[in-house]
């Protein structure tokens, strides 16, 4: 069977919560772009920003920032929870990618204290 795509799934823990932003996030997926040669289409994000108080998240698991980057060849999803201090990213295309070099420069950005890995072939 022909391989469809590949994904990189990085789990980052005690990571700064100030690059938990819009404004970082939109960069932090400017500069991976073109780091791994994808050409980027839509931006999404889900967060609280302009909800009122008592809609707000205030679960570990749910609030922070998540987004959506499309990609031509698919999507590029973060979720940066801001109580954990974790970013859960998953980066999927059918276009070949260095999934490394993706790797290192979200631990970078982030600044992970600690980054699990998993890179998996799509069939």
């Amino acid at each position: 069977m022909e391989k469809y795509g590949i994904e990189l799934i990085l789990d980052m823990h005690e990571c700064d919560p100030e690059t938990f932003t819009r404004e970082s996030i939109r960069t932090y997926f400017e500069k991976l772009c073109v780091l791994i040669d994808m050409q980027r289409e839509d931006l999404y994000f889900w967060d609280d920003i302009g909800l009122p108080e008592e809609e707000k998240q205030t679960s570990p698991h749910t609030q922070g920032t998540s987004a959506v980057q499309f990609i031509l060849t698919s999507s590029i999803v973060i979720h940066a929870l801001d109580q954990l201090k974790s970013v859960y990213i998953n980066v999927f295309s059918c276009k070949d990618f260095d999934p490394k070099v993706a790797e290192k420069f979200s631990v970078e950005w982030f600044v992970a204290g600690d980054c699990s890995a998993r890179f998996i072939e799509r069939l």
